[in-house]
């Protein structure tokens, strides 16, 4: 039996994420969608920057139909884990979801924030940081992604220093850290 508006018990797992407190302990689950609503309620997530071995940067452009940040440009992945999911497990779940790809991932760091988009919602997360390398072919899926290129360093940090708006404040903030603490042991 079908229906339009499923009940709690027959809702996805995947609609639903893992509430968290500011130390990353869980302290409950709720829908994806409200999680997002208003100022947001503090949820795990993660983030993904994959590097070729030319230490060029994966960056995506985000899917026009997203609720926040559609149309944006963010980094290689971002998601977030599943109830019961560990977050490592999630980031490769979501890199094989998104771009069709397998990556060994280094954990980098984690860390909160709180962002508004507009009047539709905020971001409000713990996210995990993930680092690694991958050398192939990329299938995007049509349904998160639009559209995705290669960048070097130096050109994701003159393009973020130069037209900000048009990425994401997640990879903005990730970025910079990524750069002054990490970028030379990735590369």
């Amino acid at each position: 039996m079908s229906s339009a508006n499923p009940t709690s018990a027959q809702r996805e797992p995947a609609d639903t994420l893992i509430l968290v407190d500011e130390a990353d302990n869980q302290v409950g689950t709720l829908e994806k969608l409200d999680c997002h609503l208003g100022e947001g309620q503090l949820h795990r997530a993660f983030s993904v920057f994959l590097f070729n071995r030319e230490g060029q940067l994966l960056i995506q452009q985000r899917s026009p139909a997203k609720m926040l940040w559609g149309g944006y440009w963010a980094n290689s992945c971002c998601s977030h884990p599943r109830d019961g999911e560990d977050t490592l497990a999630a980031a490769h779940r979501r890199l094989q979801e998104e771009l069709g790809v397998t990556a060994e991932l280094r954990y980098l760091y984690k860390f909160v924030y709180r962002a508004h988009f507009e009047d539709v919602g905020s971001e409000y997360e713990n996210c995990w940081v993930f680092a690694g390398h991958f050398d192939g072919t990329v299938d995007i899926n049509p349904d998160e992604i639009s559209d995705w290129r290669l960048v070097t360093p130096d050109e994701l940090t003159a393009a973020i220093a130069a037209h900000g708006e048009r990425y994401t404040p997640w990879l903005k903030l990730e970025w910079a850290r990524i750069r002054e603490d990490f970028l030379a042991d990735i590369l």
